[in-house]
Order: C-alpha cells, then sequence, then structure tokens
C-alpha cells in the first residue's frame, strides 16, 4: 500500500466525504455504522452509531424558484462546494428554507469547539424573524459527488453552543440532486441525536418559466401548518399553553426551550407577562 502523502487526508475523507471501507463497515452490524469523531486536537474515536444517512428524498418534489444566481458567477462557479454556497446565497435559498430574515455572516470557518479539536463550517448565516427572535445557521453544502455527514452536523451544533450562546441554533444540510436542482435539510437534537428534521427540494428556474399554477398557493403549507411569526414547522417549536405559561412540545429537544424563551419576551408576550 502506498503510504498517502498527507494522512491528515485520510482522516478528512473518511469522516466527511466517503463511506469506510467494507472490512470496517461489517463489523458495525445490521442498522449500525462506525463515525470517526473527534475527541480533542489531533484526536479522534471511532463511535457505533445508528446507521441514519443523509440522504435527499428520491420522491420529493421540487419547488420551482426563480433563479437568480448572476450570470457571470453561473459561467465560472467551481465545482466544489463553493459553487452550491454561492447559488443558495444569491437565491436565499436559506432564507426561503426556514422562513427567517438570514444573512450570511462568515464563510469556511476554521475555530475549534470544546473536546473536539478543530472543525470547519461552510458558512454560517445570522438571522431573526418578525418577534425578533435571533438565530444562527450553520450550513454545510455539499455537491452532487459528495454527501453530506452527521459529524459535520454535530460539530456544527458544538460550534455555535460555544460560540453564540443567546442564539438558537438551527443546523443545514445542502445537497445538488440534479441540474439546478438543490435539497435543503434542517437538523434538531433529539433523544436519539441528531437527526432530519424537514426537507425540502428546490429548482431554480428562468423567471418566465413560472406558471400560473407553479405560483398558486399550496394547501398543505398554510399558514395553519406553521409557527405563524416564524414560518418554523410547528413540531420544532414550544406551543403556548396560556398567556402565563410556556410548555415545550413532548419528546423535544433543549432547542424549542431555548426558541420559546426567546420568544416569550417579545413586546406581544411582555404585554401578556404583564396582565398575569
Amino acid at each position: 500500500m502506498r503510504v498517502p502523502k498527507n494522512l491528515g487526508d485520510v482522516i478528512y475523507s473518511y469522516r466527511y466525504r466517503a463511506e469506510l471501507p467494507k472490512s470496517i463497515q461489517e463489523t458495525a452490524g445490521k442498522g449500525k455504522t462506525w463515525l470517526i469523531r473527534g475527541i480533542g486536537r489531533a484526536r479522534y474515536r471511532f463511535v457505533l452509531v445508528t446507521h441514519k444517512p443523509i440522504v435527499p428524498n428520491p420522491s420529493m418534489t421540487a419547488t420551482k424558484v426563480p433563479d437568480a444566481t448572476p450570470g457571470i458567477v453561473a459561467m465560472y462557479a467551481l465545482s466544489d462546494e463553493q459553487a452550491p454556497l454561492a447559488i443558495l446565497r444569491y437565491n436565499r435559498l436559506v432564507d426561503v428554507f426556514t422562513g427567517v430574515a438570514c444573512y450570511s455572516l462568515q464563510s469556511h470557518l476554521r475555530t475549534t469547539a470544546p473536546g473536539l479539536g478543530q472543525v470547519e463550517t461552510d458558512e454560517l448565516y445570522a438571522g431573526v424573524d418578525k418577534r425578533g427572535a435571533h438565530y444562527v445557521f450553520p450550513l454545510q453544502a455539499k455537491g452532487r459527488k459528495d454527501r453530506l455527514s452527521i459529524v459535520q452536523v454535530e460539530q456544527d451544533v458544538a460550534v455555535c453552543r460555544d460560540k453564540f450562546p443567546s442564539l438558537v441554533c438551527r443546523p443545514i444540510g445542502a445537497q445538488f440532486v440534479a441540474e439546478n436542482v438543490i435539497a435543503l435539510f434542517e437538523f434538531d437534537e433529539g433523544e436519539n441525536g441528531i437527526g432530519v428534521a424537514s426537507e425540502k427540494h428546490y429548482k431554480l428556474v428562468p423567471a418566465d418559466e413560472l406558471t400560473e399554477a407553479d405560483l398558486a398557493p399550496i394547501e398543505s403549507e398554510s399558514p395553519s401548518s406553521l409557527y405563524p411569526s416564524t414560518g418554523i414547522p410547528e413540531v420544532l417549536l414550544a406551543k403556548v399553553v396560556s398567556p402565563c405559561e410556556w410548555r415545550p412540545t413532548p419528546g423535544g429537544s433543549g432547542r424549542r426551550h431555548e426558541i420559546s424563551s426567546q420568544l416569550k419576551h417579545s413586546d406581544d408576550n411582555r404585554r401578556r407577562a404583564a396582565r398575569c
């Protein structure tokens, strides 16, 4: 076997991009898989977890969005993650997907996270909703040949908890699935670790290709199915039981508590609290 020039590239590839060799995968057992998690600077550990690949749903329809990518960017965009990042940014797909006004904070943030060592996030967005609640959206983007990694999502969450403890962290994944079609995922942390909370596909098309049918309201996405001020699926949010009582959704994660904590201090809820 030829020794690689950079041993670090081997670890990086198997953590984030490539499948582990079959001889290693077979030791995991049915329904399980091995992850390589960081446990400090230049230190790693194999961890056996339930196999939950992040793969775009092939039967999901794509929502058409007018392509706002500048022509010169489309001409010269490279095939690595830089192209998806630019396309997401120019078309404001993170805003469309999350229902929050989002702003690119930093690209390729390389930093350290407690207990993990050095990590890198493709892009960070900061966002604000109509009630004034603030969010941080760490984003991982992949081209068609690469795959999203749950390890990277875990690292994104750890970085946001360390660097932005007062913001609600909503990790996002983006995967190109076909020509001008992008799958977006939002992840949530529950009892069994991090998993996919929502998925949506978007197809970028010239504006003159949009029809009246494309622009018609969709019944299944009426305002009643979304939290009225943020556009976040209701299952991801705490529910207001009464003007004076906030209660997390059963089986929810700590992130729901963070969201409800921010929302209950909005102007509307301050007035409610004054009556309690």
